[in-house]
């Protein structure tokens, strides 16, 4: 026994041996960002200041610690979804001594340049403003590179890209090639099924973060908007802008749509609906239900016929979007995305990628299956 344990000890130091080296990057390099910017990048990151602190979770699926290169970063993951903070800080406790500098909308240029960054990345929401700018100007004429991603304009079609730009801009290039890869695989499973199912799908209302105080903000066809038209859907909500916006009650009424959607994030910030990262499905369930109850809700098609559904609203900053896209597919055309369950797909990433495994219910259906 002893000898065969040997054995298979020294055929797997020979398997070992015979894997190719983690590919590396050669710097310096010059890559085009999410603007079609060049950036000339010296040096392998060391010290990066993250101008949205959502874009940790992107670094978190390439990188096995990337709290160890954040030179800073803003507050607005934090203060919008403790919940992943939280559990960043279990993993991660130095997380809680990385230097603040922004809340993800404004930037402390004068902490930003106190930390000796080698790099920062914005997101793109950030950088396509007067203030965004400014900390573009300011920080390249300091000698700091900035790279902008874009997980929010064109999800479905951007994320694979941006992974990879990191990736390369990181160093990280196989893991990250690896989670490109992973999305646009199932990204393009759902559109080719959709093409050879040419019938159209239900028609859908996407409301955030409803409150029967008001009614309502629909979202249009951008952001996850976009992820109805993926699955062959109907928006009701598509002749407004692509960003969305209020629609009164009797548009909905009038529209009757077969499916409602409603995004929302933990805790039931600015709704009654709390649903996302460290909430339980128990919970998720309850408040979608409060959510529907109000007197033109509770009497639409959708809701009579228990085809209400909800999810975090920030799968539109993450590359956890695809997660998204096949909770729209299963529910909006179960008929032909019986077999696709994101459940198993959230199983992989946290097996596969995540340094930190996300939980929680991150969508929920008032039916429970």
């Amino acid at each position: 026994m002893i000898l065969r344990l040997s054995a298979l000890i020294a055929v797997a130091f020979l398997l070992l041996a015979a894997l190719p080296a983690r590919a590396e990057v050669a710097y310096p390099l010059t890559v085009k960002d999410a603007f079609g910017r060049e950036v000339i990048i010296a040096a392998e990151p060391k010290a990066v200041l993250l101008g949205s602190g959502f874009n940790l979770v992107a670094l978190s699926l390439i990188h096995p610690d990337p709290v160890s290169i954040l030179a800073g970063w803003a507050s607005d993951m934090k203060g919008d979804n403790p919940e992943i903070y939280d559990r960043f800080k279990d993993r991660f406790p130095a997380i809680d001594d990385v230097p603040i500098i922004g809340d993800g909308v404004t930037v402390s240029f004068e902490a930003a340049l106190s930390l000796k960054a080698d790099l920062a990345i914005l997101a793109n929401w950030q950088a396509d403003t007067d203030l965004g700018r400014q900390a573009i100007d300011y920080l390249e004429r300091s000698g700091v590179p900035v790279v902008v991603v874009d997980f929010n304009s064109d999800a479905l079609n951007n994320t694979a890209d941006n992974m990879r730009l990191l990736g390369t801009v990181l160093n990280r290039e196989e893991q990250a090639n690896a989670f490109a890869d992973f999305h646009e695989e199932r990204v393009k499973r759902i559109r080719d099924r959709v093409a050879g199912h040419k019938e159209p799908g239900p028609t859908v209302l996407m409301d955030a973060f409803p409150n029967p105080e008001k009614c309502c903000y629909a979202y249009g066809t951008g952001g996850l908007g976009a992820f109805i038209a993926i699955t062959g859907s109907r928006n009701i909500a598509e002749s407004l802008p692509a960003q969305g916006g209020i629609v009164s009650s009797e548009f909905i009424v009038a529209a009757d749509p077969d499916v409602y959607i409603a995004t929302a994030s933990p805790g039931g910030t600015y709704s009654t609906f709390s649903v996302g990262p460290g909430v339980a499905p128990e919970e998720a369930r309850e408040t979608l239900a409060r959510a529907v109850s109000g007197p033109f809700l509770k009497n639409l098609k959708a809701v009579k016929e228990e085809r209400v559904h909800g999810l975090w609203n920030f799968f539109n900053a993450v590359p956890l979007n695809i997660l998204a896209a096949e909770a729209f597919a299963h529910w909006l055309r179960p008929e032909i995305f019986a077999d696709i369950d994101p459940d198993a797909t959230l199983a992989e990433i946290n097996a596969r990628f995540a340094a930190v495994p996300f939980d929680g219910a991150y969508w929920i259906s008032l039916k429970a299956k």
